[in-house]
């Protein structure tokens, strides 16, 4: 097939109702190519990316115990319902951790950094439908042409049923697709009461919407997966890799050389908090006193990003990020005096603004039957399903951005494309 025949058929093996509700995307004629090494290092990440939710898992209930400093559990605990807390602290989910790991992964001059970390993330079915589609193409897809459905099966089980919410409903398109294929049942929480023999439920909501989640708590509280644990669905995690006096748990529960490796990916992050210093102290590698001095800084010292830690609607998607370089100076200090002023309910975190690099892809124009060639900015999201201490990549989504955008995510202009092996010869 030619690359115009390429991009119909794959248009053409759409679902009559999409994938995402009311959300488009431009479509490549082939897979986005990884080189070889490239493939070898995510594969390789999915375990380090486990023991990291292992040891925070860890740390969190050693603080509770009083084995780790209080202020770990009292970050982590900030904002959230006194139930909720006592669920995720009870003994049945004392070792539970994610079963799907997402990273947000950007390809940079020097290799790639991690942005964010996702435990409840979109994308499974549609990483599924591309690679099963590109796969009838015969590229040589990442993870397996059903690497999605076959992971995905392994952790929900016999009798699994995924349940949506209604604040997840444009996923509910790409989770009915993949339901279909592999034979779990896809319900919104509202049917959960008039199910019988369940095996595991798959909660696809988030934890702070639980008031707006019928028959919410008596999913949490049954077989679930991801297990109701806020402490580590919260972006602050990072930050404690690089507390001093943690230096001793992570080399202990990670290792030295898996701890330096997850430094040179995951950004240097702060946990924004007021709490006055004494005059003579600096908050480390920014040199101020109060984080309200960031608004002094010059365009160059913006280099940094603020974003909610986690448990709001406005921490996922991207709704709270503010990128200091692109706003003007009033601007960034209404961005500083927002993360300020909410810290005792929604902590906010800083890190340095990571630069991602530029590459060659192509997308079919259907209206002009040719293919378009550009330079974007590619976010990578490496699914790993977790069956009891082995993590398998099931696929990885590429999602190329015009160049112009700092923020990478799924838009009408992005291409969206599952990962596959590169040729060797070919262009990165």
């Amino acid at each position: 097939m030619n690359a115009a025949e390429r991009a119909h058929y794959v248009r053409d093996q759409l679902p009559s109702g999409g994938l995402f509700a009311g959300l488009t995307w431009r479509i490549a004629p082939t897979a986005f190519p990884l080189p070889a090494s490239l493939v070898t290092e995510l594969e390789a990440l999915g375990p380090q990316l486990l023991a990291f939710y292992r040891a925070c898992n860890t740390l969190y209930r050693h603080s509770v115990a009083g084995k780790q400093p209080k202020w770990i559990a009292d970050y982590l605990d900030a904002g959230k319902p006194a139930e909720l807390i006592a669920l995720s602290r009870s003994e049945r989910f004392k070792s539970a951790v994610p079963r799907v790991i997402r990273p947000d992964v950007i390809l940079s001059d020097d290799g790639f950094f991690i942005s964010e970390l996702d435990s409840v993330p979109g994308g499974i079915g549609l990483t599924g439908w591309l690679g099963k589609t590109y796969g009838e193409l015969d590229d040589d897809i990442v993870g397996g042409s059903h690497g999605m459905m076959e992971g995905f099966t392994a952790i929900l089980g016999e009798r699994g049923v995924v349940v949506v919410s209604e604040e997840a409903g444009t996923y509910r398109p790409e989770m009915e697709w993949l339901g279909q294929q592999v034979g779990f049942r896809v319900v919104r929480p509202e049917e959960v009461a008039t199910l019988e023999n369940v095996g595991t439920f798959y909660r696809f909501f988030e934890l702070f919407d639980l008031a707006n989640v019928p028959n919410g708590w008596e999913i949490i509280a049954g077989n679930v997966t991801p297990p109701p644990k806020p402490q580590l669905e919260e972006k602050l995690l990072f930050a404690f890799l690089w507390q001093p006096q943690l230096e001793a748990f992570w080399r202990e529960h990670l290792g030295a050389e898996t701890t330096a490796h997850l430094r040179r990916i995951f950004p240097r992050t702060w946990i924004v908090d007021p709490t006055p210093l004494p005059p003579h102290a600096v908050i480390p590698e920014l040199g101020i006193n109060d984080w309200r001095e960031m608004a002094k800084f010059s365009q160059k010292q913006r280099e940094l990003v603020l974003k909610m830690s986690g448990f709001h609607e406005q921490a996922w998607g991207g709704r709270s990020v503010s990128v200091g370089q692109d706003l003007s100076a009033g601007e960034w200090a209404a961005a500083i005096e927002r993360a300020v002023t909410s810290f005792s309910s929604n902590p906010f975190i800083l890190q340095r603004f990571g630069k991602s690099r530029l590459v060659p892809a192509r997308w079919f124009d259907f209206e002009a039957n040719e293919v378009r060639e550009f330079k974007g900015r590619v976010r990578l999201c490496p699914y790993y399903f977790v069956d009891g201490k082995e993590t398998k990549l099931g696929g990885v989504l590429a999602t190329i951005c015009p160049s112009d955008k700092k923020l990478l995510h799924g838009m009408s202009e992005a291409v969206l494309a599952p990962c596959g092996l590169q040729l060797d010869g070919a262009p990165v």
